[in-house]
């Protein structure tokens, strides 16, 4: 009996560890995910002006984190002239620490365009901590660019 309440303990501490966004400061050059480099990077608006359609488009971008996952650092938004571009991390493979918020990246993915639910968009906005009436603000599906990432590069 004591070693299955020991192993249940281990597995409830593991997956706490593992809920949570890296700790320490995102530096430039660090790496999230599959190792990728800046060079062949557009600049994010290039790619809010280019993706039209559903289909996954190969995609590296170049841009300004304006919003980050603050539980997991699951996703993240980057900055665009048409408002922001949710990046989320491909199956959930790899985070990114909090503190990679305001920072310049490259991001190493697919892009496609995607109607999000209400009820996604509110749950991003708990996520990141913003207020009940900010949450409860949002009343209509939005369509948008969707990034799912599968490496990120910090500059």
């Amino acid at each position: 009996m004591q070693k299955l309440l020991s192993l249940f303990l281990g597995i409830c501490i593991s997956l706490l560890a593992v809920a949570q966004p890296p700790q320490g400061p995102a530096a430039p050059g660090m790496v999230f995910g599959q190792k990728t480099v800046a060079t062949g990077a557009i600049d994010v608006n290039q790619l809010a002006t280019s993706i039209k359609e559903e289909v996954e488009t190969p995609v590296k971008v170049k841009g300004k984190v304006v919003d980050v996952c603050t539980k997991e650092g699951c996703w993240l938004k980057m900055q665009t002239s048409n408002g922001n571009m949710m990046v989320k991390m491909k199956d959930h493979a790899f985070l990114v620490p909090v503190d990679i918020n305001g920072k310049e990246i490259v991001v190493d993915g697919t892009a496609k365009m995607k109607i999000t639910s209400v009820r996604e968009q509110q749950h991003y906005a708990e996520d990141a901590n913003k207020s009940k009436e900010v949450i409860a603000a949002i009343k209509e599906p939005k369509t948008e660019i969707v990034l799912n990432a599968g490496g990120i590069l910090v500059l």
